[in-house]
């Protein structure tokens, strides 16, 4: 019986996939409608309705809490296939620049984006929460495009994962740009000219490779 009290205090109760969700849409809300600086753990617990103690148990802080709440976001950044890698991409830029426009995801991203520029610790989890887990989709639209035809096979596996890498700066680095930084639009036209200029890159690089 002792053991058995023991082996529960150890382990602790499973987490709630529903507590989760809940506490990660209430911080985007409380992030739109406070801000940063005015964001706190037991504002977001109230509007979960959940005890301030439960948030703690999950995140030590409000940076991981946000970095969190932004990241199931990106998350729902799909790559289906559309039969050719120039219409795998416009969709997945269009997509990203859809979620940007959204009020929670702007909100979050800005925020931390600003905060992590003094947060070491909050960097690398921007980078692994969010950059890293979205490096998936130039993978898989890197491999699709291979089997298709559109692209050679790797002559260098080595360099995969640096040009990998370079893919998804460009993509992102350009997207975020022009819809945060210089608030223009991410329409159709401009996302096909876009992809038109990557697809000379990517055709470059494959030459070099």
């Amino acid at each position: 019986m002792c053991s058995r009290t023991s082996s529960r205090s150890r382990t602790g109760r499973p987490r709630s996939v529903e507590a989760d969700a809940a506490i990660l849409e209430a911080t985007r809300a409380a992030l739109v409608e406070l801000g940063w600086s005015k964001l706190t753990m037991g504002d977001v617990a109230g509007r979960a309705g959940v005890a301030k103690t439960t948030l703690y148990r999950r995140w030590a802080s409000k940076n991981e809490l946000v970095v969190d709440a932004v990241a199931v976001l990106f998350d729902e950044l799909e790559l289906p296939d559309l039969g050719s890698l120039q219409a795998d991409i416009e969709n997945v830029v269009l997509q990203f620049a859809a979620l940007l426009q959204r009020p929670e995801t702007k909100t979050a991203l800005m925020a931390v984006v600003a905060e992590s520029t003094r947060d070491e610790p909050l960097r690398e989890r921007i980078r692994a929460s969010i950059v890293d887990r979205q490096k998936r989709l130039v993978l898989e639209g890197r491999q699709r495009a291979q089997e298709r035809g559109e692209l050679p096979s790797d002559r260098d596996p080595e360099s995969v994962g640096s040009t990998d890498d370079l893919i998804f700066d460009v993509i992102a680095g350009a997207v975020v740009h022009r819809a945060l930084v210089s608030a223009e639009p991410v329409d159709a036209a401009w996302v096909q000219r876009f992809t038109a200029l990557l697809l000379g890159g990517l055709g470059a690089a494959a030459a070099q490779g």
